[in-house]
């Protein structure tokens, strides 16, 4: 383009854009989606509320109804009470022992087909449970019924009172329920008992059931018509009503001695501790969830473990203790020199092993072998043979700070029930 000269013409200067006047805002893109987005990013909101309620509300109501399921044992803790002074002072802090108490009693749902209710019951199983105070080791030691034992003045469940008296050692149960128990142990012993669990026969099936059953191997086959039970040999999974038997069974197994029931029970407990934290449970809030409601409807327990957050910290303080660290013996006995049928402590094999699990020293077993004592141990701390008891004080010149510890027979988790 040129102008009348014939010069070429500038181009036009381009007009300004106009200015935003004040106080207006510049008109935003228009996106068709939008209200959709925003319309879903609501919902989604929405949605994601109700399910954390919905799993906050579920979490409570798992928790409240486990917390619940578990009974608590007031009466023992308020006879134990007005004992207190007679009662061993805790040596190794940290430390826990439990008194473990399998029942026999034959109320409740489920239990009528072991025998008539006759209004008494008597531990069936007693085992003193030590848990190192590092954590390192769990030691459980079986204690035999039939044991001869000095039994402490109890209050009755009539509100009497009995005479102290020498029986054997699941009267005490009979007569005084758990307190009685509690103190003719920590008289036998000179162990302090810190906690206790009362579990019945209907609750012992519950447990192993909720594990999916607990693997065995039996050489020979049984037939006990009064533990109910009758298996094939060889490799097999026992579930609640069989695994119960097995435990129990006495009269048509081996020698028919309590001793070797106790055995098979150490072994079928060995094995269930090793499925447990061999599977995945204590991990896996699926599993773990069947095993708590189990435990929990199934044990009776004092004010200290009575609730699901102290047995959970109880669970998880074991979760790393190696099932080669998981130990199970039975306290050093003899068939007792005025019966055959009872039993007596072997000395002073038995009082080593108490005053070891006092202190919290490590406790060393092994298939098949008799007790080792340390060359000079007397039997301090416990109680004699024929029941005369010891003044339960640790005596340090017993034995020479260089001479070995001594072995008991037992076994550990790792091996469990087939080995």
């Amino acid at each position: 383009m040129t102008d009348s000269a014939g010069t070429p013409a500038e181009p036009p200067e381009a007009e300004p854009e106009a200015e935003p006047e004040a106080g207006s805002e510049a008109e935003p893109e228009t996106d068709p989606e939008a209200p959709r987005k925003r319309h879903w990013l609501r919902w989604t909101a929405l949605g994601c509320s109700v399910v954390v309620l919905a799993a906050a509300g579920t979490g409570w109501w798992l928790y409240r109804k486990l917390d619940n399921n578990i009974t608590t044992d007031t009466d023992a803790a308020a006879e134990l009470l007005k004992y207190e002074k007679e009662r061993p002072t805790p040596v190794a802090m940290g430390a826990q022992n439990i008194l473990l108490i399998g029942s026999d009693t034959r109320s409740g749902a489920g239990n009528t087909k072991y025998g008539k209710d006759k209004g008494t019951q008597r531990s069936d199983t007693t085992i003193i449970l030590h848990i190192a105070a590092g954590r390192s080791s769990a030691t459980a030691v079986s204690i035999p019924r039939d044991l001869m034992v000095n039994i402490p003045s109890c209050r009755t469940s009539g509100g009497n009172r009995t005479q102290e008296m020498f029986a054997q050692f699941n009267s005490a149960f009979e007569i005084g329920g758990t307190a009685c128990t509690i103190r003719t142990v920590e008289r036998l012993t000179a162990i302090r008992i810190d906690h206790h669990m009362v579990i019945d026969f209907r609750g012992f099936k519950k447990m192993v059931d909720a594990v999916d059953g607990v693997e065995i191997c039996l050489k020979e086959p049984i037939d006990d018509k009064d533990a109910k039970l009758k298996l094939p040999a060889g490799r097999q999974t026992l579930h609640g009503e069989q695994a119960l038997g097995f435990v129990r069974a006495r009269k048509t197994l081996g020698n028919g001695s309590d001793t070797e029931r106790m055995d098979r029970q150490q072994q079928f407990l060995g094995a269930l501790v090793n499925k447990v934290q061999s599977n995945g449970v204590l991990l896996n809030p699926t599993r773990l969830y069947p095993v708590l409601d189990a435990a929990t409807k199934s044990i009776t327990t004092d004010q200290g473990l009575d609730s699901l957050r102290d047995l959970y910290d109880l669970a998880r303080s074991m979760r790393a203790i190696p099932t080669e660290k998981v130990q199970f013996l039975t306290v050093p006995r003899r068939p007792y020199s005025y019966d055959a049928n009872r039993d007596e402590l072997v000395q002073p094999e038995a009082s080593q092993l108490f005053k070891r699990l006092r202190e919290d020293k490590p406790v060393t077993v092994a298939p098949g072998t008799e007790p080792s004592p340390s060359p000079g141990a007397t039997g301090e701390g416990g109680m004699g043979p024929q029941g005369t008891e010891s003044d339960g004080k640790p005596d340090d010149a017993a034995s020479p700070s260089t001479s070995p510890a001594p072995t008991f027979t037992g076994r550990s988790a790792a091996e469990g029930a087939c080995s």
